[in-house]
């Protein structure tokens, strides 16, 4: 019997296979600035290309390879089979049985949000630091009275969630929040927009940092593009 450890059963388990693993591509950085949803895989029904393949000093070409191909190209996978299973039956007029149906439902909405969240992850990864454009900058210091006090407010909600951790602007009162989710349909705030979005599941960070989460989160504040950040902040 073949003896896994650790890092390949978690990706093992999620459906990766060694052919899998093979990036498709490089998105343009010009196309990607992480506020334009043309090139949603819920939009073109595939996978939207990486805009980097490996982030020196942070994540390796090894961590982000399966993570992009069989999470987020799984949770596509998924979320386009059970909604085309519930439009025909729809369309058609055809009952499904009700466990079935239930669990239908629920995989569009918790695979659906995956495949938003992680392209928000992976679009407003950068590989070199930058700094929060005017605007973006003003919102977090009147919110959290500094960017530090932001990034330690945001570095914590990161360290403790299980899933994932956003800065989101919500619409109804134009506040920005720190929010916490413990997956991918639980923690949301209706109608809030993400703008810097940290994936804080283990199959995100595992091969590169085993369980060191704390060095990840620290890590991935020097690797937010504000730019992709400030273009979704002008864009809600």
């Amino acid at each position: 019997m073949q003896q896994f450890d650790r890092r390949q059963f978690l990706f093992a388990s999620s459906g990766a296979t060694a052919g899998s693993l093979i990036v498709p591509g490089l998105l343009d950085a010009a196309e990607a600035d992480g506020a334009d949803f043309s090139r949603s895989g819920l939009v073109t029904g595939k996978p939207k290309p990486l805009k980097h393949q490996e982030i020196s000093g942070f994540l390796s070409a090894a961590q982000i390879a399966p993570h992009h191909t069989a999470h987020y190209g799984g949770a596509l996978k998924a979320v386009i089979a059970a909604d085309s299973k519930l439009e025909d039956a729809a369309k058609g007029g055809t009952a499904i049985d009700p466990a079935a149906f239930a669990h239908l439902k629920r995989l569009v909405n918790s695979r659906g949000n995956s495949v938003v969240l992680h392209e928000f992850y992976f679009d407003g990864l950068s590989p070199k630091e930058s700094s929060p454009e005017k605007a973006l900058r003003s919102a977090i210091e009147q919110r959290f009275g500094s960017t530090e006090k932001w990034a330690a407010d945001f570095v914590a909600s990161a360290k403790e969630a299980a899933g994932w951790a956003m800065l989101v602007k919500h619409p109804v009162n134009g506040k920005l929040y720190n929010v916490v989710s413990d997956e991918h349909a639980m923690g949301v705030l209706w109608m809030a927009a993400p703008l810097v979005v940290i994936d804080t599941y283990e199959h995100a960070f595992y091969i590169d940092y085993q369980n060191r989460k704390a060095d990840y989160v620290e890590k991935f504040m020097s690797h937010i593009d504000w730019p992709a950040a400030g273009s979704r902040y002008a864009r809600v």
